[in-house]
């Protein structure tokens, strides 16, 4: 079973995306904020990571930025979840080596799709 490490500080958000993944056979790693996720990422080796980006003590740009320039984590694909809509967002992400960026409120199949692409499961 996939492992994916769901980082967000909303909770009604995470109990949906949660459900939905579990129900799509992913074990799911709960995280609300930057240096959780970043110790949740080194500690359990998720298959994926979904980062929201505005997040309480670290933002996700540098806890992909982290994760990315560190070789035991770099293949880690990340998908970067966010309220900001602007190219200057996204190219930040990709600039940080986010692998998607996904804009909220966003679709749920939208967001199986890319997981499922991402980890070559299609």
């Amino acid at each position: 079973m996939k492992k994916i490490l769901f980082v967000d500080d909303e909770p009604q958000l995470v109990e949906m995306v949660k459900i939905r993944l579990e129900a799509n056979n992913y074990e799911v790693i709960l995280a609300s904020d930057g240096e959780q996720a970043l110790e949740k990422a080194r500690g359990e080796k998720p298959d994926l990571i979904i980062l929201d980006i505005m997040l309480p003590k670290m933002d996700g740009y540098k806890v992909c930025r982290m994760l990315k320039f560190d070789d035991k984590y770099s293949s880690i694909p990340v998908i970067m979840l966010t309220a900001r809509s602007q190219k200057s967002e996204k190219s930040m992400g990709e600039e940080v080596g986010a692998d998607a960026y996904i804009i909220k409120p966003f679709e749920p199949q939208m967001l199986l799709g890319k997981i499922k692409e991402l980890l070559n499961e299609s």
